[in-house]
């Protein structure tokens, strides 16, 4: 039976650069969005909340969707189903993970995550930036939680 695992993610805009985690995943240091896996009872938007403040520290609701991404990982067998979400500040804030997994935090510009490719965690990272870019950005409304 297929059962994709649920993620969200968060692209984190101020003044052109985005911030990123620097994760160790099954020790490789990777470069993600603030990123994870849906937990049980809470909405979409809110796991994004939740997980962007428990990898930076910041607790701020995404103001909308970029899109969502369906991600086969075939070495992996695994496939993951993406929602990522938009969130621009006037500023770059500062950060405090709360995540032993993440090692640090990075206000990066695009060129600097272009040059960096080779060490992010999916190509999905780049992708949601660029759609991010293209300034469609799906409302909040649209998601709907019934307990």
């Amino acid at each position: 039976m297929f059962k994709p695992n649920v993620t969200v993610a968060c692209v984190v805009e101020a003044q052109g650069q985005y911030l990123l985690v620097e994760e160790n995943i099954n020790g490789k240091l990777v470069f993600n969005q603030p990123a994870g896996h849906l937990e049980a009872g809470e909405s979409i938007p809110d796991a994004a909340r939740r997980e962007l403040r428990e990898e930076t520290g910041l607790d701020l609701l995404p103001t909308g969707l970029v899109g969502t991404y369906l991600y086969p990982v075939e070495r992996e067998g695994l496939t993951f189903l993406r929602f990522c979400f938009a969130l621009k500040l006037d500023t770059p804030l500062a950060t405090a993970p709360q995540d032993r997994q993440i090692q640090a935090c990075h206000w990066l510009s695009l060129d600097d995550i272009k040059q960096r490719q080779s060490q992010l965690r999916s190509p999905m990272v780049l992708h949601c930036i660029e759609d991010y870019r293209q300034g469609q950005i799906t409302l909040l409304n649209q998601f709907h939680y019934l307990p």
